[in-house]
């Protein structure tokens, strides 16, 4: 048996995530790479080349496999690993009575998950991973949970902050409730924590901003209410998924501090404007989704300094005025919607013309025309939907009487002075100090 092929193998089906939005689906894939990779690399550092995989441990990963349901990383290929310390046995210990009270919380396993977790040996569990951290110096320990799409219904229960080295707790599509403990904050070892499409509750779980080494933060698709803190921003988290809850405060004003690659606040009931700092995030964002809330005002002019932004989605809210000249520097962008809005003036002659662009959506506005470059689109294999503006000659467009008052005609948006040509390059020097002269958003 090749190890590490079985190690590839394994390896997918651990880090597989869901995808609940077509435009989330490539960095999704990216997400899964780079998880798998760091396991792969934490793999290729912790075993021993003559270690194998335990037999008595199984080979399964995932809840739709036959074998079992743990990998034991650094034990023999015939018999299961001898713990070499007490420090080991304490650790196994404290995992086996951590995970029996969580297996006495869980109300319902229709898929007969849990009936695999019986004995003391918690590695041959299924949805439970296990590694030998220091090359069997220590003895196995709890690396990774992995229980998506297990249909189990339950709480989760403080007990589980005793796994000090667990890096990932997956818990996608199941029907878990209630709130997440305060203990969880001992996870000082946790990097990935996806507890999506359950059904949570209460306000935002502020225990996860105090696990210290978190990166990957996934809570859509549950019924989280309230105000969003503004330390979500301040953390060094490089995934935000928060969409699809009850969220109802206005974006934090330091929106702009934060590291992430990707946002995702679609589907909620915010409200207010964009902030202002949205601009000033790390030019390394890919995607930011705003889409079905309740926010007004402009789209702020530093949209124009995410030089590697892919997908940006602000559709269905109420964001009013004209398009800033900047979106035309948005060079990566690939996935354009601004629909279902009350935008007016024209759609940018510069804006049609990028060139990475695959789908630019402006339905349902108050566009009242485009250049030739737009009508080009077509011709480019570029999706393009104007219909329901105020474009004259165009079909598919809003009654007349429906545009005869454009809304937010008086709206007053913060707009660097125009240089023409646009340079790009200094947007961001431009932009801060016009914002430093104006501290709050019109």
């Amino acid at each position: 048996m090749n190890n590490y092929n079985n190690f590839f193998t394994l390896g997918l089906g651990l880090f597989r995530q869901p995808c609940k939005q077509s435009h989330q689906i490539k960095h999704q894939q990216k997400m899964m790479e780079k998880s798998w990779l760091l396991a792969f690399l934490l793999f290729l550092q912790i075993i021993p080349r003559e270690a194998a995989f335990g037999v008595s441990g199984g080979v399964g990963v995932g809840i739709g496999n036959a074998g079992g349901g743990g990998v034991w990383i650094g034990g023999g290929i015939n018999s299961p690993p001898t713990p070499s310390s007490g420090s080991s046995v304490s650790k196994l210990n404290g995992a086996y009575a951590a995970l029996q009270s969580w297996k006495s919380a869980i109300t319902d396993d229709p898929l007969k998950i849990l009936e695999t977790w019986g004995g003391t040996d918690v590695c041959t569990y299924k949805g439970v991973f296990c590694a030998d951290p220091q090359e069997n110096e220590l003895g196995p320990a709890v690396v990774g949970i992995d229980l998506n799409y297990a249909n189990l219904q339950g709480t989760l229960v403080k007990e589980l902050s005793v796994l000090t080295d667990l890096s990932l707790l997956h818990l996608n599509s199941n029907r878990f409730s209630g709130t997440v403990p305060d203990t969880f904050k001992d996870l000082v070892s946790l990097q990935e924590l996806d507890l999506s499409n359950n059904q949570f509750s209460g306000p935002f779980p502020t225990v996860a901003l105090y696990i210290p080494n978190l990166m990957y933060l996934d809570l859509r698709f549950n019924s989280f209410s309230g105000s969003i803190p503004e330390d979500v921003f301040n953390k060094k988290l490089d995934a935000i998924f928060l969409n699809n809850n009850q969220f109802d405060s206005q974006i934090p004003q330091n929106l702009g501090n934060s590291p992430a690659s990707v946002i995702n606040l679609a589907n909620n009931k915010l409200s207010g404007n964009i902030p202002p700092s949205f601009g000033l995030m790390s030019s390394r964002v890919k995607e930011i989704l705003f889409l079905n809330n309740q926010l007004t005002g402009c789209i702020p002019q530093g949209v124009g300094l995410f030089t590697e932004m892919q997908v940006l989605d602000v559709s269905y809210n109420s964001l009013m005025g004209h398009l800033p000249d900047t979106i035309s520097c948005l060079n990566q962008i690939e996935v354009l919607n601004l629909a279902h809005n009350k935008l007016s003036g024209q759609v940018p002659e510069l804006v049609c013309s990028l060139r990475s662009l695959v789908n630019l959506t402006v339905a349902y506005n108050f566009f009242s025309g485009f250049s030739q470059d737009c009508a080009k689109l077509f011709f480019r294999n570029v999706g393009f939907d104007f219909s329901l503006n105020c474009i004259p000659g165009r079909d598919m467009q809003r009654p007349q009487p429906q545009c005869s008052v454009i809304p937010g005609g008086g709206l007053s948006c913060l707009r660097i002075p125009s240089v023409q040509p646009l340079v790009c390059g200094s947007l961001a020097e431009t932009l801060e100090a016009n914002l430093n002269q104006s501290p709050s958003s019109p």
